[in-house]
């Protein structure tokens, strides 16, 4: 088996349709022998039967409650039987032979560990999907309110805006929207961390890949379109809770408690003052009906304490 696409689900029936047609149009393409395991996170809008239904072949593990990003992942991952396995979001949609690019450039480059493609907007526009490793003084800006106000050089090393879009590139770590991962170096590896229940599981995994000697490489020439948040975006504020959450937890496991307890006070004062601003549109009578929702989204936020669960 050349390759094993494991793509993890939860209650976006109609793209997973979609993501599944585009990925057998792009293996046929390819010539791979290939694999599909789709990982349904307990999904209410008829998911599980849709897959049953319309694709048999797929192998599909149907959980009865959502487990998260990364261990539904790795039930993938013990299933799979390729000697590549693609990580692959439900939002997505393959171009062309995509499939066979991102494995054609893993065969001739044997000291890949992991490699991911262009991604695109819907609109064809580049999604930027490769990353250095975060500094401090990126993880403070990056997803906050503050990031519009963020120096313009920090941001953009952060985002690899410093080096062409279009050109193949070693990276620190590349989006687990779509992200290819060698067998073997999997297995020396070991699977993603399961303390994260989503965002930075990707982060944290691509850096161990290179703790341990493998390279992480962007492969522009395998472009997939990425519709970005889908599943997420329906909870907003357990969103902004995982996000944040899992930030503070990779700082503390390569950087330390006390800078994770520093980088957790300074978000958890964040959404007080976004409180504080959102507050204040609402007595001037300023979409009302959105500032209340934003306040109960951060003060759900604030009664965590974004301690780890």
């Amino acid at each position: 088996m050349d390759l094993s696409i494991v793509v993890v689900s939860w209650n976006v029936s109609g793209l997973l349709r979609r993501c599944l047609r585009s990925v057998e149009q792009s293996a046929g393409l390819s010539g791979l022998q290939y694999e599909i395991i789709v990982v349904d996170n307990a999904s209410t809008d008829g998911s599980v039967a849709m897959v049953g239904a319309e694709y048999p072949q797929v192998q599909l593990v149907a959980n009865e409650k959502n487990v998260g990003f990364p261990a539904a992942n790795n039930q993938g991952l013990a299933r799979a039987s390729g000697r590549y396995v693609l990580l692959l979001n439900p939002d997505t949609e393959v171009i062309e032979d995509a499939l066979g690019r991102l494995v054609g450039f893993a065969e001739v480059n044997a000291d890949v560990g992991v490699a991911g493609p262009m991604l695109l907007n819907p609109d064809g526009s580049i999604q930027e999907s490769r990353r250095r490793f975060p500094t401090v003084g990126a993880a403070l800006f990056e997803s906050t309110w503050l990031q519009p106000y963020a120096p313009r050089r920090l941001l953009n090393r952060y985002y690899v805006l410093d080096r062409p879009a279009d050109e193949a590139q070693d990276v620190d770590w590349v989006s687990g929207a779509a992200l290819l991962a060698r067998r073997g170096a999997v297995e020396r590896v070991g699977p993603m961390d399961e303390g994260f229940f989503m965002y930075s599981e990707e982060l944290d995994w691509c850096r161990r890949f290179k703790d341990a000697g493998w390279r992480v490489s962007y492969v522009p020439e395998a472009r997939i379109v990425h519709h970005g948040g889908r599943s997420s975006e329906q909870v907003s504020a357990e969103r902004h809770i995982h996000f944040q959450r899992s930030k503070v937890r990779y700082f503390r496991k390569y950087h330390g408690s006390g800078v994770a307890l520093a980088l957790r006070l300074f978000l958890l004062a964040s959404y007080v003052w976004q409180i504080a601003l959102e507050g204040a549109k609402w007595l001037v009578g300023h979409k009302r009906a959105m500032r209340a929702e934003r306040i109960g989204a951060y003060w759900h936020v604030l009664k965590t304490r974004l301690a780890q669960p």
